[in-house]
């Protein structure tokens, strides 16, 4: 396989990692009226450490104290990512929160520029214009977005943290870091920090939640697959697929969750909401079509 079919097939997996993810705000929807929010999060962390542990079992030995390192730095970012998005999803309205959530489409090219001395392409730069635009309309609907508030600043935090975490992963791609062992010393960070922080934010453990079948499966397919499979391919998407440019396939996950919300939770698709989806999905293309070979 060539490096621009390697290539596709890394934008493909990221592209699948939004559509689950899409998915996964209709299955957290009703979970979140049985699990508190830093539970769900060591809960789904906890489930795609052991799952990837249990797969790659044999590639454990290879764990040292650079892996440590780099795995708990990146793992501290997913977490306070999740964290301070939930937080401050209590303050503001879940359209703003959405929103301001995905800056890190223009933080990641913003960073990345300084911390690793790499110009992004101008089309980069137009194409996460598009997408942030897009993503405004899709979520902000017509919700009232005048006033800024603590819950706002917070998301904001939590765009930084995400773009933190997808910069900071790259580098541990490029400084030959096992992929696979990465991933799960993430989750088995960003859950050991959950269930340090649960009892204090959320109170005692929800003994109900784990004898309701319909929340075992939420958080099976939230650990399973819109955790461990979503980024693990994220993980080796990002050693194909330049950071800037994977965000913005990444932020598909905004289309696909209203396209999942309208099939399954009956909410409407406004005029406003389309034409951000075709921004979105404007902003890929260009990304895509015009990138160097």
């Amino acid at each position: 396989m060539n490096k621009r079919s390697t290539q596709v097939f890394a934008s493909l997996g990221l592209l699948l990692t939004a559509a689950v993810w899409g998915f996964a705000f209709v299955v957290v929807k009703d979970s979140l009226d049985y699990v508190g929010s830093v539970y769900m999060v060591a809960i789904r962390f906890s489930i795609a450490a052991i799952g990837l542990a249990i797969i790659f079992c044999k590639r454990l030995k290879k764990i040292d104290k650079k892996h440590l390192l780099m795995g708990g730095v990146t793992g501290l970012f997913l977490f306070l990512a999740y964290l301070v998005q939930t937080i401050g999803c209590s303050y503001t309205t879940a359209g703003k929160n959405a929103f301001l959530t995905t800056i890190y489409v223009i933080l990641i090219p913003l960073i990345g520029w300084p911390l690793y001395q790499e110009r992004p392409h101008w089309h980069v730069f137009v194409a996460a214009g598009l997408s942030l635009t897009g993503i405004g309309l899709l979520a902000l609907g017509g919700d009232d977005i005048s006033g800024i508030n603590i819950g706002d600043i917070l998301t904001l935090l939590c765009g930084l943290f995400f773009a933190l975490h997808i910069l900071w992963t790259e580098k541990c791609n490029k400084e030959g870091c096992d992929t696979i062992i990465i991933t799960m010393l993430q989750f088995a960070f960003a859950a050991f920090f959950g269930w340090i922080l649960a009892p204090l934010m959320d109170g005692a453990f929800p003994i109900v939640a784990i004898q309701t079948p319909k929340v075992v499966l939420s958080m099976l397919y939230l650990g399973l697959f819109s955790s461990m499979i979503c980024f693990s391919l994220q993980n080796i998407g990002l050693k194909y697929v330049q950071s800037s440019l994977a965000s913005l396939f990444l932020s598909f996950e905004s289309v696909f969750g209203v396209l999942f919300s309208t099939i399954f939770l009956h909410e409407t698709l406004t005029l406003k909401m389309a034409v951000g989806c075709a921004l979105i999905f404007s902003a890929i293309v260009i990304a895509e079509c015009l990138k160097k070979e």
